[in-house]
C-alpha cells in the first residue's frame, strides 16, 4: 500500500512547475507575430516534441505560418537556437507572480546562491528538453559558463558575491565551482526524465565573440574577465575530486562513530 507523502515532502521546485507555470518560466501566448512569441513557441514546440525535431518549416506550422515569415524576427536556426537560450535563461528574472525565490529579492550571498540555484533547478525541470541546448549552446562569450548563460545573470552573481565582500578572484572561483555544480547535477536530473543531451552538432561559435561582446553595462564582467577567460578545467577537477573525498571521509569517520550506520551524502 502507498504511503502518503505530505507537503513538507515534496519537492518545492517540482511543484513551482507543476502548479505555477509562470514561475517556472512557462510560456504565455501574445498576439500577432513577433520574435518573443516565436521563441515562446520555440520553447513550446522543443518541450511536446523533443529538439531534435525542431525546424523552422515545423515551427512555422505551429505557428500558422510558412518558415519564411520567422526570418523576419529570427534570420535563421542558429539564433533561433540562440534566442530558446536566452529567453529561457532570461525567466530567472521574471517576477509576475511573486515567485519566492526570485533572486534580486536575496537576503544576503548565500540566499542568493541558493535563489538562483533552486531558480536554475526549476527551469530545467519545466524544460527538460531544451536544458540540454542551454548546457552545450556555445555562450556569448567563451568565459560565460553554463547553464549560467547570460551576462546579465554572471553579472548579478560577480557583483552580488563582490558586494558581500568576496575578491575578484574569489568570486570567479565562487562562479566556476558553482556553475561546475549546477551543470553537472541538472543534465544528470533531466537525463534521469527522458531529455536527450546529444541530439545536435553544436557549432564551435564564433572566435570573435569575446573580442566583439560589449561589457560596457557589466562592471563585473569587464573588471574580472581576464580571470574568467583563464582555463582552469584541469585545478578545477582535481579540487572538486578532492573535496568530493574529504567529504566521504568525513561520512565515514561520522559512520564509525554511530555504530556502523552508513552516512547520507545528500
Amino acid at each position: 500500500m502507498p504511503t502518503a507523502t505530505s507537503d513538507d515532502d515534496r519537492d518545492p521546485d517540482l511543484v513551482a512547475v507543476q502548479e505555477s507555470p509562470a514561475a517556472a518560466g512557462g510560456p504565455t501566448r501574445p498576439t500577432g507575430l513577433d520574435r518573443e512569441r516565436i521563441l515562446r513557441a520555440a520553447v513550446d514546440f522543443i518541450d511536446e516534441h523533443g529538439l531534435a525535431a525542431l525546424t523552422m518549416r515545423r515551427l512555422g506550422a505551429s505557428l500558422g505560418v510558412e518558415a519564411m515569415a520567422l526570418y523576419r524576427y529570427v534570420p535563421g536556426r542558429e539564433d533561433l537556437l540562440d534566442g530558446i537560450v536566452e529567453r529561457v535563461t532570461e525567466t530567472l528574472f521574471d517576477d509576475e507572480d511573486g515567485d519566492e525565490l526570485h533572486i534580486e529579492q536575496h537576503t544576503g550571498w548565500q540566499d542568493y546562491l541558493m535563489r538562483l540555484a533552486h531558480g536554475v533547478r526549476r527551469i530545467a525541470l519545466a524544460h527538460p528538453s531544451v536544458f540540454p541546448l542551454v548546457a552545450s549552446r556555445p555562450p556569448a562569450a567563451p568565459w560565460v559558463r553554463p547553464p549560467l548563460r547570460s551576462l546579465r545573470v554572471v553579472e548579478s552573481f560577480l557583483g552580488t558575491l563582490s558586494e558581500a565582500g568576496f575578491s575578484d578572484q574569489a568570486a570567479v572561483a565562487a562562479y566556476r565551482a558553482y556553475s561546475s555544480f549546477l551543470l553537472g547535477h541538472l543534465l544528470l536530473e533531466v537525463t534521469q526524465i527522458g531529455a536527450q543531451v546529444s541530439l545536435l552538432d553544436q557549432p564551435e561559435g564564433d572566435p570573435e565573440a569575446q573580442r566583439t561582446t560589449d561589457l560596457s553595462e557589466y562592471p563585473s564582467l569587464l573588471r574580472t574577465e581576464p580571470l574568467l577567460s583563464l582555463d582552469k578545467s584541469a585545478a578545477e577537477f582535481e579540487e572538486s575530486l578532492e573535496n568530493l573525498l574529504d567529504r566521504l571521509e568525513r561520512v565515514l569517520h561520522e559512520a564509525k562513530n554511530s555504530d556502523g550506520e552508513v552516512g547520507d551524502l545528500a
